[in-house]
């Protein structure tokens, strides 16, 4: 695996954002990065897989998407070397999806030495709003790993 504070700060490629989430949760869920820019993230993810029981989409499905776009937008404002820890996030859902994929796109409310924060917007097929969350990270120095 690549190790994201390595790069990530620099890399605006959707490679190299894709590779970032090889054996980790967003892959097992399908999250796919397919727009990748200062102070927007987008990605989606299939619902298909990624359901409760009544066969709609699980809400804590909607704040891993929204967690990984938003994360990846502050890891980027954290820059080379730094690192993008979530502080908080809240979300609030809309109405259910049931099949197809949802997109969401992260925004930039604020990118700061500190602190970054992100409204995320997710929508199914159709364009329509199912989820809003909002993201706020810490930025520090990315700590070392352990030999």
């Amino acid at each position: 695996m690549t190790d994201p504070s390595a790069t990530l700060g620099d890399a605006l490629d959707l490679e190299t954002m894709n590779s970032f989430n090889k054996g980790t949760l967003a892959e097992k869920m399908g999250i796919e990065i397919v727009e990748v820019a200062p102070g927007k993230v987008v990605a989606r993810m299939p619902v298909e897989g990624n359901t409760q029981p009544y066969g709609l989409l699980h809400g804590g499905a909607h704040v891993v998407l929204a967690e990984t776009v938003g994360s990846i937008a502050a890891a980027i404002a954290a820059g080379e070397g730094r690192a993008a820890m979530g502080l908080d996030i809240n979300s609030t859902h809309h109405r259910g999806v049931r099949s197809g994929f949802v997109t969401a796109t992260a925004t930039a409310l604020s990118e700061g030495r500190s602190v970054a924060a992100y409204e995320i917007a997710i929508v199914d097929d159709e364009g329509r709003r199912v989820n809003t969350s909002r993201l706020t990270c810490i930025l520090r120095d990315a700590p070392t790993r352990a030999s």
